[in-house]
């Protein structure tokens, strides 16, 4: 199991625009030029949006890399009105990192970056869908792990961990049920010893109940098909949504590759560097980190473990 995690940086303004960065406004009432994609509109890389991500390299121990730059990725959507999304590519700010579990095993960052989020999609109004493009260009990292996790409680236990070391950092509200916290996982099942089997993509989860059931689900199929010899029934590189209600999973579309995206360096938006001076000044304003907290908390103290998780 691999995991993806999408968390909206707490900015007062989006990524690239003066727009204001909230939840729960009238719909399309925070949208400009750049946001909307008109053209000839410029982006401008907000500065805070930057410092957040830094903290969020920092506290989840990963490399900065320097330079870094922004390509765009194209895909073709309602809710994407420029054909693109400006995201980071072969270069992302940082690079590695991880968080340790409970039991000992680390789980790995292969890499963390930037991307601007899109506008939202409204479904459910029979014929028609509207188009809400309030949170589109909004400051998002993607938190992308290694395929490390080998059960749903792992996989919960690292996010239930991510979001409490994002949160003392201070760079995001990790707020679910405001889309401040989006996961996309991937899965793939084998026998131990053999290569990982086709790796197949579950799409915007959004509770970590919501994770668990999906994961549980998903893997069970997955093995069912295997385990039926029919090479017709085995699982195919693609995108499923899950069905809450039904605590199904269900195709949603063919899984892409990168190069389906035709990536290519923004050429709107030039690549920065990190100075030292401002990656120690960021890392100096880190506050002391959960589990190191808990653990000071225990042996210092003499705090129960429940206490200290208190």
């Amino acid at each position: 199991i691999g995991l993806e995690v999408h968390c909206r940086l707490a900015t007062a303004t989006k990524l690239f625009c003066g727009c204001r960065n909230e939840f729960g406004a009238e719909p399309n009432a925070l949208v400009c030029e750049v946001c909307s994609g008109q053209p000839g509109a410029l982006p401008v890389l907000n500065r805070e949006a930057l410092e957040l991500a830094l903290r969020a390299a920092l506290a989840l121990e990963g490399e900065v890399a320097t330079p870094s730059k922004f390509d765009r990725k194209h895909y073709f959507y309602c809710d994407l009105p420029k054909g693109y999304q400006v995201s980071q590519y072969d270069r992302p700010f940082c690079n590695g990192g991880g968080l340790t579990l409970a039991c000992g095993k680390r789980v790995r960052l292969a890499r963390i970056h930037m991307e601007e989020d899109a506008g939202k999609a409204i479904h459910d109004r029979g014929a028609h869908t509207l188009v809400d493009l309030n949170r589109a260009g909004a400051p998002l990292i993607e938190c992308v792990t290694e395929p490390d996790l080998a059960s749903s409680a792992e996989a919960h236990e690292f996010l239930t961990a991510l979001k409490e070391t994002l949160q003392f950092a201070g760079v995001s509200e990790c707020d679910m049920e405001k889309g401040s916290l989006r996961c996309d996982v991937n899965i793939s099942v084998h026998r131990a010893g053999t290569p990982l089997g086709t790796k197949v993509e579950l799409k915007n989860l959004n509770s970590f109940a919501h994770v668990v059931a999906a994961l549980e689900h998903e893997i069970a199929r997955q093995i069912a098909a295997y385990e039926s010899g029919d090479p017709k029934q085995f699982p195919v590189q693609e995108t499923r949504l899950f069905d809450v209600a039904a605590g199904v999973t269900r195709t949603m579309r063919s899984k892409e590759d990168a190069h389906d995206y035709r990536y290519f360096p923004d050429p709107d938006l030039p690549p920065f560097t990190v100075s030292a001076a401002q990656l120690e000044r960021v890392r100096s304003m880190l506050p002391e980190a959960p589990a190191a907290r808990r653990a000071r908390y225990t042996s210092a103290l003499g705090l129960s473990k429940y206490d200290a998780g208190v």
